[in-house]
């Protein structure tokens, strides 16, 4: 599904003298590497302030925290979508409100949203999901006529732009009150463990956001706020910073394999390619196909047997995982997840696929559903 040996080959020079100048300084903890990728990432996304962390489930954590949001309080997601998205608002005493999702896109349904906000509703979580932003200039309308806060989960769409009808283009996780992003080694900017970032153009929130991520602290040993323990190590940020200066050709690269899909799939009776979010450029954490006339889980047996490696994400919508039951919530409530549940399947997506892997792949695919 991904290739990192071969990514690494390439910027190989680059890594270890980063890696090997953490070593000798033994700045291992909140070291100049970490400060210079927060300033590198600053640039590249636009956003004022960048405040890294330990994983994109504590960003998420760590923004919702940063909100003060008060226990009972609802936040609305999608239902459609990895856990970590309503685990840390379960885990924060906060009420997890789950939406569908667009058939063609998979993202957020806008009117979904609009139906599922209360008098308890404060923040609205949009998942930027597989590497394209869901609909923020109707999402943002929202929550200025309700008095939301927006955060954006965009652990999977960095580096992803949205243009508004005014022409003002941003990047994903820079819209909302906050941004979040995850550095899990597979994603398109990945580092070589587990490291996150939030992502905030306001001044008194990043000040608060840092202190959380550092037991409350400001001041050492002087806690103002109820904290956590989470940081980006220097190694990663090491890694991470070698690696930024090539995200733009990384997400070309995926693009280009995500056109090829595109055409060998286009009109197939069995098959549906991705939708793209109209404004939003789409950078494929993954690419993911709807098997509409076909088993899916035979597919995906199918072509294992031939050596090539598919995953579905995500197999159980969040309202029918055993640990979020609510009695709120029944199948057939959400039917555009419970069937992209049943349908979808992820190709291999990665800056190293050739031409040849990708004529194999598809290949293979036409000739199981022929």
């Amino acid at each position: 599904m991904v290739d990192l040996q071969t990514q690494y080959q390439h910027i190989k020079q680059d890594i270890d003298a980063g890696i090997q100048e953490v070593i000798e300084a033994a700045a291992f903890i909140k070291g100049p590497k970490v400060t210079a990728f927060q300033t590198h990432l600053e640039a590249y996304t636009g956003a004022k302030h960048v405040i890294t962390v330990g994983n994109g489930t504590d960003a998420l954590q760590i923004a919702l925290m940063g909100l003060g949001l008060k226990p009972g309080d609802e936040v609305i997601t999608p239902t459609f979508t990895f856990i970590a998205t309503a685990e840390v608002v379960a885990l924060l005493g906060l009420t997890p409100v789950v939406v569908d999702v667009d058939w063609d896109t998979m993202n957020m349904d806008v009117d979904a949203v609009r139906r599922a906000i209360t008098p308890r509703t404060k923040a609205i979580v949009p998942v930027h999901l597989f590497g394209q932003c869901a609909n923020m200039e109707e999402l943002m309308k929202l929550a200025k006529e309700h008095h939301l806060y927006i955060v954006e989960d965009a652990c999977q769409a960095i580096g992803a732009r949205y243009t508004f009808s005014n022409g003002e283009s941003k990047q994903a996780g820079t819209m909302g009150d906050i941004g979040c992003t995850s550095f899990f080694p597979s994603k398109n900017l990945g580092c070589y463990g587990d490291g996150g970032a939030i992502f905030t153009n306001d001044d008194e929130l990043a000040a608060r956001l840092r202190a959380i991520a550092n037991h409350g602290m400001v001041v050492r040993y002087h806690h103002d706020m109820i904290g956590v323990n989470s940081r980006l190590d220097s190694i990663q940020a090491a890694v991470l910073d070698a690696k930024l200066p090539h995200l733009d050709a990384y997400i070309t690269a995926r693009q280009k394999a995500a056109a090829y899909y595109d055409k060998a799939f286009a009109n197939h009776p069995k098959i549906l390619v991705p939708g793209h979010q109209k404004n939003s450029t789409h950078v494929f954490h993954q690419y993911t196909l709807r098997v509409v006339g076909y088993d899916r889980d035979r597919l995906r047996e199918q072509l294992s047997e031939r050596g090539i490696p598919a995953m579905i994400y995500y197999p159980v919508p969040l309202h029918q995982q055993k640990a979020y039951l609510d009695s709120r919530y029944k199948d057939g409530d959400f039917p555009v997840a419970e069937r992209l549940a049943g349908c979808v399947l992820s190709l291999p997506m990665h800056t190293e696929l050739d031409e040849e892997q990708l004529n194999y792949i598809t290949s293979n695919i036409l000739e199981i559903l022929k």
